[in-house]
C-alpha cells in the first residue's frame, strides 16, 4: 500500500534500525520501545492483520520471532520475553499492517500490567467453545 508507513519501512523506503532482513520480512527496532531490545517483525507484503495473513507467512513470522527471541536472550539476557500481536483498534493495533512485537522484559523495566481475567460460568465456556468449534470445519 502506497500510504502504509510499515510497508515503506519494510521495503527500505524509510530508514530504520534494521536487525534482520530477508526476502519476506524486515525486523526493526521499535522507535517507541517498551523496553531495551523491543523489535517489530514486518512482512514486506501488506496484510492488514492476522485475518488477512496467509498461513505460510504466519508460520514464517513465528519462526522468525523464535529466532529473534533466541538472539535477544543470548545478547541482552532479559528476565522474560513477550511475543505480541494486535488485531484491530480495540485490541491495540495502531498501524494497520500486520506486525509482531518481540519485547524483552526486565525486572522493574516496562513490566507487563497484571492480567485481569474475569470468571466465567461453565455453561458460558461450553457454549463459546461450541461456537468456535463449529467454524473449524
Amino acid at each position: 500500500m502506497s500510504d502504509c508507513i510499515f510497508c515503506k519501512i519494510a521495503n527500505g523506503e524509510i530508514p530504520s534500525h534494521t536487525v534482520y532482513e530477508d526476502e519476506q520480512f524486515r525486523v526493526i527496532m521499535d522507535v517507541n520501545p517498551v523496553s531495551p531490545g523491543h523489535m517489530l517483525i514486518l512482512p514486506k507484503e501488506h496484510y492488514q492483520d492476522l485475518y488477512e495473513l496467509p498461513e505460510d507467512t504466519a508460520a514464517a513470522a513465528m519462526q522468525l520471532a523464535k529466532r529473534m527471541a533466541e538472539a535477544v536472550k543470548a545478547s541482552l539476557q532479559p528476565d522474560g520475553l513477550n511475543v505480541m500481536q494486535n488485531n484491530g483498534k480495540v485490541a491495540g493495533q495502531t498501524v494497520m499492517h500486520y506486525h509482531l512485537h518481540v519485547i524483552p522484559r526486565y525486572e522493574g523495566v516496562g513490566e507487563l500490567a497484571p492480567w485481569e481475567g474475569q470468571s466465567a460460568a461453565q455453561e458460558e465456556l461450553r457454549e463459546t467453545a461450541a461456537k468456535i468449534q463449529s467454524q473449524l470445519g
